[in-house]
């Protein structure tokens, strides 16, 4: 039983004031046809609404079975018209861009009714009102009464216990009006049916109960019934939702009826995705273009450990030196002065101790690691060549006089043997040219040679060298304490003392070879080093100045650090000046520096030893630059993106525009506000997700012409732009982050809208 008690709503426009219902009071049973006649004004729409619980009362009572609705919350009300109520509206109020099952179905989808019974249910209503045939039909594709039917039917297809008919046979023919009205008669004997008309002639025809308005109060009642009993505040009913899939549904089909200006609106959301993406593209390119300068070319740049380890900060700054002599150093100095400065460590330099310790740990290293390992002293062995039957001595730092890295996977990778073989041992010497077989002049002229001339193989391979150990090149004068370099080269390189070399090999550093190591010039077997310092360490000329504070070739005083020095330059402390150890790959590389780091570990900063990693340095300020410059481009492109979410943000707005009337129809069939914003939250959703696959379609398609032109540009560079697949999945969610957010306030205005001025918008 429904109960009116007292009802009374008045609406003010602004001094404008008018009473709709005024203390209104009716009474209906469960199954009757009641129809509500009354001029214009009268009350009628608004006595339906607040029945339906589209408008709310401002004072009185509405009972439902009894129960008060004064406490209903706004969840309750879409409860009640859910469950409870069925409209059938005079323009039908069919949703235009979703066929007739759904049209039917949409109820249900907000009572939680399962999909397989939901179609069932529609089904099985839409053959009672005879329109079985066209359930698969757009409205639009139906007549005036066929329309009708499927309202009557959405009404019916929920079983509500109280169908609300607002001019029902308004917009329809005579004919098609008195079937439709014998369909409602019929419902009617099941069900309470409220029926408002301004036509007395079919209220008579067709209801058993006819109340009369006027100002808002009942004039006239042909079958009044008695108050019924208080409420016991059992009546309950379920709380609707629609689910987000229904909601895309709905969206996706809107979207349908709008194809054209949907895609013009998702490509041009589509564009900053585009600029994004190509950005990243080609972010991405040049880092695998790194990362393959990485295993080629930079795996085998050295990890590089020496006294003062290179430090990125200080190698900007320039040299440091004292200031003793007032030179302004942030300014070059005019006029003609020249300022004396001293070498020094940069303040706060960290200085390596290369102990013992430190070398044992390093050649503690996995062998599979690393191609050699290359320790260097300050050794400057005196090395003689036979020249036109003269014995000279030949600078080693001209000739590049060098170890060669002695692992043959090495040795093949990054040489051409062109003659002869590499170094076996000590008593051989390979010679090394360029690539294109070449010599530096400097090295020609440090042999006697001319660099006017070419020469063969066998100029070289037949050359005689010789190297003087300390004691063959030293003699001590015991007249003046002191040793002196001998003056019989001729005599020492004919006799059997000292070590005789010869040329075993010609190789030439190949063309795509980046080893720092293989510079041209002369490369000797690392046993060499051994034996040479293993000599100079017993030479009576080092024992005796390492217990001389002056020296014993010149008398001159001497402090420790250049009596190191000295020892270091004969070979007989074999303290080390630097290291280097050439990884086998990359990878192997990172395994190199946990290795090392390995020796840090526990010890303090002082005692620490700082290796330097040329590769990722390279690496690292190149990624930075990279970096740089995509963040700039992603940041302009970010500008675009904004723009076109704020214009999505004004397409859902208008598309707000356009649906009121869908937001009325589906508040009276009992969405809550959430599901009206959700509907419209799909929405944007489904542009976001269509912007950022065009976005990323388009992208992609452009990065053949981009690489073109790149390939052109640059030699050696293929296929530069190469959109990462994270990037995809990145930019897609992006597209849709910012189109949701950006619908957020045109979804928040139509779920705020109220249900009986959306079903007035035409």
């Amino acid at each position: 039983m429904l109960e009116l008690k007292n009802l009374t709503k008045k609406y003010e426009i602004g001094t404008f004031k008018q009473t709709a219902l005024n203390n209104l009071s009716l009474t209906f049973k469960d199954n009757e046809f009641v129809a509500i006649l009354g001029p214009s004004g009268s009350g009628k729409t608004t006595l339906l609404n607040m029945v339906g619980g589209l408008d709310r009362y401002d004072s009185g009572d509405i009972l439902i079975d009894g129960k008060s609705t004064k406490d209903f919350t706004n969840h309750d009300w879409d409860a009640y018209r859910n469950h409870a109520i069925g409209f059938i509206f005079q323009n039908y109020n069919l949703i235009t861009h979703t066929s007739v099952l759904f049209n039917v179905e949409v109820g249900l989808t907000l009572s939680g009714v399962t999909a397989s019974e939901r179609r069932q249910r529609a089904l099985e209503v839409l053959e009672k009102v005879g329109l079985k045939d066209h359930v698969h039909k757009k409205p639009n594709q139906l007549s005036g009464g066929q329309m009708q039917r499927v309202a009557i039917a959405r009404a019916l297809v929920n079983n509500p216990k109280i169908i609300l008919a607002d001019e029902p046979t308004g917009a329809i023919d005579s004919e098609t009006s008195a079937q439709i009205m014998n369909l409602i008669r019929e419902i009617a004997k099941e069900k309470l049916v409220i029926m408002v008309t301004h036509d007395e002639e079919v209220a008579t025809t067709y209801a058993n109960r006819i109340v009369s308005l006027k100002d808002g109060e009942v004039v006239n009642d042909t079958r009044p019934l008695k108050s019924g009993t208080k409420g016991d505040n059992t009546l309950s009913f379920k709380k609707t939702s629609m689910a987000f899939a229904q909601a895309l549904k709905l969206s996706f089909n809107n979207l349908k009826t709008k194809k054209f200006r949907t895609l013009i609106t998702a490509f041009a959301g589509s564009i900053g995705i585009i600029g994004v993406a190509l950005v990243l593209s080609l972010a991405n390119g040049l880092n695998n273009e790194i990362d393959r300068l990485e295993e080629t070319t930079l795996a085998e740049f050295p990890v590089q450990i020496d006294p003062f380890p290179f430090n990125i900060e200080s190698a900007r700054g320039g040299p440091n030196a004292d200031n003793e002599s007032n030179v302004d150093l942030e300014k070059r100095p005019d006029g003609n002065i020249i300022y004396p400065y001293q070498e020094t460590p940069p303040e706060g330099q960290h200085i390596n101790t290369l102990s013992e310790d430190y070398l044992n740990h390093v050649y503690n290293l996995d062998e599979s690691l690393y191609n050699e390992i290359s320790v260097d002293r300050r050794v400057n062995m005196t090395l003689l060549k036979r020249t036109d039957d003269e014995v000279r001595k030949v600078n080693t730092y001209q000739i590049n006089f060098s170890e060669n890295l002695s692992k043959d996977a090495f040795f093949e990778k990054n040489y051409d043997l062109l003659e002869g073989r590499q170094p076996q041992d000590a008593n051989e010497i390979m010679l090394v040219v360029d690539e294109y077989n070449r010599l530096n002049v400097e090295i020609l002229n440090a042999l006697d040679l001319s660099g006017d001339n070419d020469y063969t193989f066998e100029d070289f391979m037949s050359m005689a060298f010789k190297i003087a150990y300390p004691d063959d090149y030293y003699d001590y004068n015991s007249d003046t304490n002191r040793f002196s370099s001998i003056t019989d080269l001729e005599a020492f390189f004919e006799s059997d003392d000292g070590l005789s070399l010869e040329v075993s090999g010609i190789a030439r550093v190949k063309e795509d070879s980046a080893s720092t190591f293989l510079s041209p010039g002369f490369k000797y077997h690392p046993s060499l080093t051994d034996i040479y310092m293993g000599k100079a360490e017993e030479s009576a000329i080092a024992i005796e100045q390492a217990q001389r504070d002056t020296s014993v070739i010149t008398g001159l005083n001497m402090n420790p650090a250049a009596v190191t020095e000295f020892l270091q330059r004969i070979g007989a402390d074999q303290t080390p000046s630097s290291i280097q150890i050439y990884p086998v790959s990359f990878t192997a590389k990172d395994d190199i520096t946990v290795h090392l780091d390995e020796y840090n570990e526990g010890k303090s900063e002082e005692d620490k030893v700082i290796y330097t990693d040329i590769a990722s340095i390279v690496t690292d300020l190149t990624g930075d630059i990279i970096d740089g410059i995509s963040y700039v481009l992603i940041a302009f492109s970010a500008i675009s993106l904004i723009v076109s979410s704020i214009m999505i943000g004004i397409i859902t707005y208008v598309s707000v525009l356009e649906r009121t009337k869908e937001i009325g129809i589906l508040r009276s069939l009992g969405a809550r506000k959430k599901d009206i914003s959700r509907v419209f939250n799909a929405e944007t959703l489904i542009i976001g997700f269509t912007s950022g696959t065009i976005g990323i379609f388009i992208a992609f398609l452009l990065t053949f012409p981009l690489n073109w032109i790149i390939k052109a540009l640059v030699d050696d560079i293929g296929n530069i732009a190469q959109l990462p697949l994270f990037a995809v999945f990145l930019l897609i969610f992006v597209s849709v982050f910012l189109t949701f957010t950006a619908g957020l306030i045109p979804s928040k205005i139509a779920a705020n809208k109220d249900p009986v001025e959306a079903l007035r918008v035409d």
